[in-house]
């Protein structure tokens, strides 16, 4: 399975459908914003999904909760609580950015 970060250009490689994506992204030696711990206590891992929602698991109660207070767009989902079955492409929203990294914005069309 893929996790195709669209603004990093970056594919990831997910091996295991029970591992969390927040896992194997830093497993990659990606940084990713998190707060949490991994914990679903925060929306600092979110992402954007463009394509493959249908591989991604079911909303977890932490993301229903953040969806319900609006701090979860329909299209965003949390890293620490989703896990892969297949191909996904993704963008990484704005308030979720690393300031020491460089995204290719300017570039993308979603």
């Amino acid at each position: 399975m893929n996790f195709i970060i669209q603004n990093l250009d970056r594919n990831i490689t997910v091996a295991n459908t029970e591992t969390s994506l927040l896992l194997a992204i830093h497993q990659s030696g990606t940084d990713w914003m998190q707060s949490c711990g991994g914990k679903g206590r925060c929306t600092t891992c979110k992402f954007a999904v463009l394509s493959g929602v249908e591989n991604i698991s079911a909303l977890s109660p932490a993301e229903k909760k953040y969806r319900q207070q609006g701090a979860l767009l329909q299209t965003e989902r949390l890293a620490c609580q989703v896990r892969l079955t297949g191909d996904v492409t993704a963008l990484i929203p704005k308030e979720s950015k690393l300031p020491h990294i460089n995204y290719l914005d300017g570039n993308i069309k979603p």
